[in-house]
């Protein structure tokens, strides 16, 4: 076993960078070609069939289901000259990643074997939904659940299989996946957000969601990986103490990036583009070994998909390139967790950007009216974003001195803050003037002026207004985008129908428009001002302060969910049409379980670890240093002797000390994992989890750091920070 970390750390400094297979040509030349979008589907289909499929997409209008069989054949003939001979429904349940069973083309006619893909077999699929988290909903002997095609996200062809984007819901119609809710939000906001619209500018018949991840990752060589059983199997390192050198220099962050990590970037791009992923931006994070991939923001439901699609292909291509990819919210202590910010904006089917400032006083106010309908949204309904992003991952970055904290916050910076400061004063104009951006000269040759925005930026916050859009930052980087987009489409819907009834209301009182809107808009700003900070969220003075406006503190994930579950809550999702108080119960006890069997298999994981690893090696050097004691003895007379090996002694004393803590922590640990496995509520267990046994990971795992600094580097069998975190 202490051969394997050293063996390890050999191939991985050994390795060179394997160098992607690139398509000759410009990007532009392969991008999306394995993708049936609409310029394959022209060639495929016929042309009223494709408008028939644009209509679905960009109107929200259902695609006859007799259109079905043409659509299939096409899609199948198309897939096969790809090299496909398998196809799937490929969707997301309840487990943060996606599904897909495949079955094959050929059908049996009773002589021959034929290629068939019928319309009734693109447009829906049986799976088992009892199978899949579902929160109750379906019973283990209740097995039948639907897969229905998407038809506004595009099929797909990896490797040898078609993959077709659906919804999974149950036998009884309920949702158990996160597709189904996030199309139905996308709606929800579309209709509210397109009828406030109508007061600014009648033309407009649609409002779409954007979307635009950064993903954050982490990239770790096999070799190690593989002598590491806690991330094998948590995708965290359950113990190792900080290196000496970690990112407290800073020079990682935006750096030259490694050889090895931009062959597989470059492998990462290349076949995202395939699968029309616009990947935009790579670059070094601020962690050592810590990267991020980001694409242009596109429609909030495909960018999802593509999210998805992405977070697969890593996970794939990595080991071509003899890496893993770690997209744990906090693999590593002492340094840097991975978001994945959700940059969420708003915009019209005529092309204005809801969060865009205008060019004059009319497109001022629609901007305002927008902006501040979402600060009230979240100041109404702060509980619920958190919860939206909450999971035992993510519990261990949000709050650390990297991360935005566990409380939610707007920031608005400088300039937009006056502004709404001026409106509700009531000795200013109602005008509102947004300036352009300053110019600055830096007097230095060749260098021209720098453009500045008007308001810096608040890495601190957890959702930040950055010019045009709304940055959510509060994400994991192993989230599905959906669970945030869900929440915060549906509390602005919910929030943008509320403000149009009042609005509304003062119009049928004799109010002009402009004079009602402005009036709603002044009262929002008033009441949503708690949620507004611009200052250091990291600080402890931004918790109390926190407190004392009535936002919500809890760090605690499994009491977090129980947002979802309130009154006020439940109500949006209803109105809405997002969720029924049935769906909503059953995913809170989806989000319990796994938050306990996280935690449970972490526990498990820690005790074999320090049992069968820690434990024997620390003993192991506990033996050597004994023995040279007593050796001394044999050597020395007894005063020299006790006086030389008076450190060793200590040291024999702080090993056994660390050794005993271990293993008392061990079995209390486990103790209390059995009292709490022992309860049936959900809920309660994972409390139980969060407060009796999450703890003991903490203390198990300072004692077993501790050890790591004192017992012979020759003898330690894992893998240490400075190589997991320096070897690239």
């Amino acid at each position: 076993m202490i051969s394997l970390r050293f063996d390890a750390v050999k191939e991985a400094f050994n390795r060179k960078a394997v160098q992607p297979e690139v398509p000759e040509g410009c990007s532009s030349e392969y991008f999306g070609k394995n993708v049936f979008d609409i310029e394959k589907m022209k060639k495929y289909l016929n042309a009223d069939t494709v408008q028939a499929i644009q209509d679905s997409i960009n109107n929200g209008t259902t695609l006859d289901r007799n259109l079905a069989d043409e659509v299939a054949a096409g899609m199948m003939k198309w897939a096969i000259e790809m090299g496909a001979t398998h196809y799937t429904h490929w969707f997301q349940p309840l487990t943060e990643g996606t599904a897909e069973k495949h079955d094959s083309f050929i059908d049996y006619d009773g002589h021959n074997v034929i290629e068939n893909f019928s319309g009734k077999l693109l447009v829906q699929q049986e799976s088992d939904a009892s199978s899949f988290p579902n929160g109750g909903i379906r019973n283990t002997f209740e097995a039948r659940g639907y897969t229905a095609w998407d038809t506004s996200s595009p099929a797909f062809v990896v490797d040898d299989t078609l993959c077709i984007p659906t919804i999974f819901i149950s036998y009884t119609g309920e949702s158990l996946d996160y597709k189904t809710p996030l199309l139905k939000s996308i709606q929800a906001v579309n209709k509210a957000a397109t009828d406030v619209c109508g007061y600014f500018d009648s033309n407009v018949k649609r409002v779409n969601t954007y979307l635009g991840w950064e993903q954050e990752y982490f990239l770790v060589d096999e070799s190690l990986y593989a002598v590491r059983p806690d991330l094998m199997l948590t995708d965290r390192t359950l113990m190792g103490h900080e290196s000496a050198k970690n990112q407290q220099l800073e020079d990682h962050y935006f750096g030259a990036i490694p050889a090895r990590v931009t062959a597989f970037m470059k492998d990462v791009e290349t076949e995202g583009y395939k699968f029309g992923i616009p990947l935009k931006t790579r670059h070094n994070e601020v962690a050592p070994n810590q990267f991020e991939f980001a694409p242009i923001f596109g429609e909030a439901n495909l960018a999802n998909d593509q999210n998805q699609l992405i977070m697969t292909l890593m996970k794939k291509i990595a080991s071509k390139h003899h890496f893993r990819v770690l997209l744990h919210e906090k693999p590593f202590a002492g340094v840097n967790g991975s978001g994945k910010h959700n940059n969420w904006s708003l915009g019209t089917d005529t092309g204005i950007g809801l969060f865009t400032p205008g060019k004059n006083e009319k497109e001022n106010l629609q901007f305002i009216t927008f902006l501040v309908n979402v600060l009230m949204a979240v100041y109404k309904n702060n509980a619920l974003l958190k919860a939206s992003v909450m999971t035992a991952q993510n519990e261990h970055r949000l709050g650390a001195n990297e991360a935005p904290p566990a409380i939610i916050s707007v920031f608005l910076g400088s300039q937009i803050s006056q502004i709404l400061d001026n409106l509700v004063d009531d000795t200013t104009s109602d005008e509102i003037t947004l300036k352009d951006k300053r110019h600055i000269c830096l007097g230095i040759a060749n260098v021209p002026e720098v453009l500045l925005d008007n308001t810096d930026r608040n890495r601190t916050s957890p959702f930040a207004f950055t010019g045009n859009r709304f940055e959510f930052r509060a994400v994991g980087s192993s989230a599905n985008c959906a669970s945030a987009i869900i929440a915060l489409n549906s509390v602005v819907a919910a929030q943008l129908t509320e403000f149009k009834k009042s609005v509304d209301y003062l119009i049928s009182q004799g109010k002009r428009k402009e004079e009602a809107i402005l009036e709603i808009v002044k009262q929002y700003i008033k009441e949503s001002k708690p949620i507004r900070f611009d200052g250091n969220g990291y600080g402890d003075a931004w918790k109390e302060e926190a407190k004392k406006r009535g936002l919500d503190c809890n760090g605690s994930t499994p009491e977090v969910i129980d947002a979802y579950t309130s009154e006020q809550s439940l109500k949006i999702f209803e109105d809405m049409h997002i969720f029924t108080k049935k769906e909503v119960q059953a995913r809170n006890e989806v989000k319990w379980e796994v938050y306990s069997k996280k935690i449970q298999i972490e526990s498990r994981v820690l005790c074999d670890m320090a049992m069968n690893h820690i434990i024997p090696v620390a003993s192991g050097y506990q033996s050597l240093l004994l023995e040279k004691v007593a050796r001394m003895k044999l050597v020395f007379p007894a005063d020299e002797a006790a006086k030389l090996s008076e450190q060793d002694l200590d040291l024999i004393k702080n090993i056994a000390a660390h050794i005993q803590l271990i293993k008392c922590e061990s079995d209390a640990m486990t103790e209390a994992r059995k009292i709490a496995n022992g309860l049936t509520d959900g809920r309660t267990k994972a409390i139980a989890y969060h407060n009796n046994v999450l703890p003991y990971l903490n203390s198990i795992r300072n004692a077993i750091d501790a050890l790591e600094l004192v017992v012979d580097d020759g003898m330690w069998s894992l893998p240490k920070y400075r190589e997991l975190l320096f070897i690239r």
